[in-house]
């Protein structure tokens, strides 16, 4: 499994993150190629090899040809609305991975400013988030993670500075209100530090958001690359973004299980709410039998999610079934790794997941494509599997040749 982890030990903003993916070996003529296929005009990017408190790290930096600079979230005199921001993102010829990523940061974005402002994530005109500058630092962070391609991403808890700063609306405190607003709807971890200086900005804030699954220490991994991408400012400390990428099998991650008892509640409304869970982000939801009080049969519904999505869970069974109390835990769980892909048959596409073991790869089918598909060509639905099975009987021949294609 690869694993991208970022070390925000100096906060996070959006050229600091490009500037650090980069580093850890990016071309940058094919990132400057995925780039110009938005159709923003009035910028150029440089990417240069800086030093930070005697460390090597890779400045990225977005010049607006009108103005030529690069005022990063704030004080920017150009703006749009996000109907507008995501029209161009679609409009756009980089990947379909790169553009739902980007998509859901701006979304995030969005959120965060209207709940500040008072107004509606339609009705927000970002004033500086919305700026050409950090439109390209939003994208170009997509880019760089689709180019990547980690199997997962996590970070350390978010260092912040104190103090005030400025922005279109006047002088605003650190955090600033957007970066805050962010990291409370992702259950993102953050803590301020002795720097009286703003260390995240909205846009950095949004990435890392939307990226990182977990906020803890380094996880167990072989380092294979370190990259450091730089901050404009000089501080005390070095004011740079580190990122690793690691190598391991097996995935060690914590897990939170939630686990209600019930003896009142209808079969209908439970498989409904199973359903919901799911939908809501949970990894896995269960039945099992028991007996409660005066022998009542029962069940107790069990729920696996990541610890940042408990609130999410807890809201979800308290609404929706007649629960009136849970006991929640956390554990360690193993994971193999795993990426989902399509194979194309003579009775259409059917999703597969591939994991990775040890000495090779299994590949499992994915039953709803394959039941739909079924369903559609009228034949049993072993079919389906009968025919993925043969074209994967040589998993790395079909692969390649599916690429080429």
């Amino acid at each position: 499994m690869k694993i991208l982890y970022f070390d925000c030990f100096s906060g996070i903003s959006g050229d600091m993150t490009i500037g650090a993916l980069l580093s850890l070996g990016i071309d940058h003529e094919q990132f400057r190629s995925e780039l110009n296929k938005i159709s923003l005009d009035g910028f150029h990017v440089t990417i240069k090899d800086v030093v930070k408190n005697g460390i090597s790290a890779t400045d990225f930096d977005v010049h607006i040809e009108a103005h030529d600079h690069h005022d990063h979230d704030h004080e920017h005199s150009h703006g749009r609305h996000l109907t507008e921001i995501l029209d161009l993102i679609e409009k756009s010829t980089i990947s379909e991975n790169a553009k739902s990523l980007s998509k859901k940061i701006f979304n995030r974005l969005a959120q965060a400013e209207a709940k500040v402002h008072h107004t509606t994530p339609e009705q927000v005109h970002f004033h500086e988030v919305g700026a050409v500058d950090s439109i390209v630092d939003i994208i170009g962070a997509a880019i760089c993670i689709d180019l990547l391609s980690p199997d997962k991403i996590c970070a350390s808890i978010i260092n912040d500075g104190y103090g005030f700063t400025h922005c279109a609306h006047g002088k605003i405190p650190i955090p600033v209100p957007a970066v805050l607003e962010i990291f409370s709807n992702a259950s993102v971890q953050f803590r301020q530090i002795n720097v009286d200086k703003e260390l995240v900005t909205p846009t950095g804030a949004a990435i890392i958001a939307e990226l990182a699954e977990s906020f803890s220490l380094c996880p167990s991994m072989n380092v294979t690359k370190t990259g450091y991408g730089a901050g404009k400012r000089n501080n005390e400390m070095p004011n740079v973004l580190r990122v690793m990428l690691g190598e391991t099998i097996e995935s060690s991650e914590e897990i939170t299980i939630i686990e209600t008892n019930i003896d009142d509640c209808s079969p209908e409304i439970l498989s409904y709410t199973m359903e919901k869970l799911l939908k809501n982000g949970a990894h896995d939801v269960f039945f099992t039998p028991i007996y409660m009080k005066k022998n009542r049969p029962s069940v107790m519904m069990t729920v696996l999610c990541a610890h940042t999505q408990l609130d999410t869970m807890k809201a979800i069974l308290f609404s929706e079934t007649t629960t009136i109390g849970m006991r929640y835990h956390v554990e360690n769980r193993f994971c193999l790794p795993r990426t989902f892909r399509s194979v194309s048959t003579k009775y259409g596409d059917v999703d597969v997941k591939c994991v990775r073991l040890h000495d090779g790869e299994k590949t499992y089918v994915e039953f709803e494509t394959a039941k739909a598909l079924a369903e559609k060509s009228n034949v049993p639905i072993h079919a389906i599997y009968a025919e993925v099975q043969g074209l994967l009987k040589d998993k790395n021949d079909y692969w390649k040749e599916n690429e080429k294609k």
